[in-house]
């Protein structure tokens, strides 16, 4: 991990902590961070952790993770360039990061310590209020995903997730859009088996809902994979 040059001007676009922010303002909370770059696969903050710093995707992916107490990894959102995470770092009052973070591709990232976004947050009250949007997605996710669980089969909240990653990580390519994403990373992701979730894949794969390709996902038609949600089997 390594300290980088980056230019403000550079910044991805929707970074929403800097909704309505002064141009002047958004250089100086910028200027103000630290850059780190991370490889792909690395962790970035740990669960359980003092949460001492307050970061931004800057460039490349990354996403939350959750070990719980029988050791399973459970995979949850993904983070993309402007978006934010360690929101923690914000309080004065000591409090752990609840999931620990981890990068899926080479990634640089800007890292405000706890004193210095707790200065910025009560010079700019707009960073603040921006915060507390953000705060309010996060739950309405969490809201989601808990009823998914709850009220869908494993198969519809796999379908579901492939149509929500294809506009948030995928790549548009010829005959669909690619997402860089393993079997058992969708399995993580929505609460099941490698097994069943290697089953669903394939059964996708044949009637020509998505082709896999490098280790990757091309999701070619949703209006298929949706359409196998109601057959009966």
């Amino acid at each position: 991990m390594t300290t980088l040059e980056f230019r403000p001007a550079d910044r991805p676009p929707n970074v929403d902590i800097l909704w309505g922010m002064k141009p002047q303002e958004i250089d100086l909370i910028l200027s103000a961070a630290r850059p780190r770059r991370f490889s792909a696969k690395s962790v970035m903050t740990h669960q359980g952790d003092p949460s001492d710093y307050f970061l931004l995707m800057w460039k490349g992916r990354g996403r939350f993770f959750y070990i719980t107490p029988t050791s399973k990894k459970l995979i949850l959102l993904w983070i993309k360039p402007g978006e934010t995470f360690g929101v923690a770092g914000l309080s004065r009052r000591p409090y752990p990061y609840l999931a620990s973070s981890e990068t899926v591709q080479d990634s640089v990232v800007l890292a405000w310590d706890g004193p210095t976004i707790i200065a910025l947050g009560e010079r700019f009250p707009r960073l603040l209020e921006n915060v507390i949007y953000l705060t309010f997605e996060y739950v309405s996710w969490y809201i989601a995903a808990h009823s998914a669980l709850v009220s869908e089969s494993a198969k519809e909240r796999l379908a579901n997730l492939l149509v929500a990653l294809g506009p948030s990580i995928g790549e548009v390519v010829s005959d669909g859009i690619e997402i860089d994403v393993t079997n058992q990373e969708l399995a993580d992701s929505v609460n099941i088996n490698l097994y069943n979730a290697t089953r669903i894949v394939s059964e996708w794969q044949k009637i020509g809902a998505i082709r896999k390709h490098r280790g990757k996902i091309v999701l070619r038609s949703p209006k298929k994979l949706f359409r196998s949600l109601h057959r009966i089997t």
